[in-house]
């Protein structure tokens, strides 16, 4: 049966990730840092905001939510360059990934904090540790921490919503049976959105002559160059309408991302 499309809807989307045959991905706490550098890096690029993540040795949970219809670029981005490093670092080839990543749409409050506790407890139902603040791979465990959050997840809800004992009582208790029930029902309606939408509407660009204006400076003209280019303008065509070459447009877009 063939694949159902991606949907990038922008929205909250629960995603999991596991390595080939559940192998390791994460063989130690600087791969795990390193996964955070490189999801950052995509969630600036993409405007995309990290809401929650809990990363276990051989898979990974976000809780992200996007503005644009860009989630299968976003997470290209994320699992490609991760695959690179790890291969690079532990001298191997082939695929890091047991197939596509799994997306769920969050539709609703309650699913959503539903998610949030599923994630946060996944050490937990693992046996790992039998406390939220334990696992330290997980966000709501490192606000709980007071430790240093990842600067994608500064606009978190559990950063901005919750001072630390209300956090902290919110995931003392694991989902109920109920709950459970629950999540799966609304995990399983992801299947009748791909259904209804079948195709993704594409992301209505504006003309490149709306980011450029005569009187801008070098700086400005450079920050409109990787504006056009970051909401779907090529490489090839800014640097046409603009008179320069390929490789400086290029290296303006390199400077944003980095």
């Amino acid at each position: 049966m063939a694949r159902l499309p991606r949907i990038d809807i922008p929205g909250y989307h629960h995603i999991v990730n596991r390595g080939v045959n559940r192998s390791v991905v994460f063989a130690s706490e600087e791969d795990k840092e390193t996964f955070l550098r490189i999801l950052c890096k995509a969630c600036r690029i993409y405007d995309v905001v990290l809401h929650d993540y809990c990363l276990m040795d051989n898979h990974y949970h976000l809780l992200i939510e996007n503005q644009n219809e860009n989630l299968s670029l976003f997470m290209r981005q994320v699992n490609a360059n991760y695959a690179l490093y790890f291969n690079k670092r532990y001298h191997r080839s082939g695929h890091l990934w047991q197939g596509r990543y799994r997306s769920w749409l969050i539709l609703g409050e309650e699913y959503l904090y539903q998610t949030i506790r599923y994630i946060e407890h996944n050490p937990i139902e693992a046996k790992m540790v039998e406390n939220v603040v334990d696992y330290r791979y997980t966000l709501a465990s490192q606000i709980l921490r007071g430790d240093v959050i990842p600067p994608c997840a500064q606009e978190s809800l559990l950063y901005q919503t919750y001072d630390i004992a209300t956090l902290a009582h919110f995931l003392s208790e694991p989902l109920s049976a109920e709950e459970i029930t629950q999540l799966e029902t609304q995990r399983k309606q992801k299947i009748e959105i791909d259904t209804e939408h079948k195709k993704p509407k594409p992301i209505e660009k504006k003309p490149l002559k709306s980011y450029f204006d005569p009187g801008m400076d070098k700086t400005q003209r450079n920050q409109a160059i990787y504006e056009a280019y970051r909401q779907g303008h090529t490489q090839k065509s800014i640097a046409a309408y603009l008179g320069l070459s390929d490789a400086m447009i290029s290296i303006v877009v390199k400077k944003f991302r980095i």
